[in-house]
């Protein structure tokens, strides 16, 4: 079975950042995703036992290829 990550850069924007992670649960996401870690500050533990979402992906950003 496919399983999906929310987004939290895409989805739940009416939504201040941290509350996202509970918005994807409660959505039925078991699993988030965010672009821009650098963009945002987070203590994964805190956000997987205030969301009850465990696991995040942080994509890194993106670099050129080198030469």
């Amino acid at each position: 079975m496919t399983k999906f990550a929310a987004n939290l850069t895409m989805l739940f924007q009416e939504k201040p950042f941290l509350e996202r992670f509970a918005a994807a649960r409660q959505a039925g996401f078991d699993a988030v995703e965010y672009m821009f870690p650098s963009a945002v500050l987070l203590d994964p533990k805190e956000t997987e036992h205030d969301a009850r979402c465990p696991g995040h992906a942080a994509n890194p950003p993106a670099t050129p290829d080198p030469v």
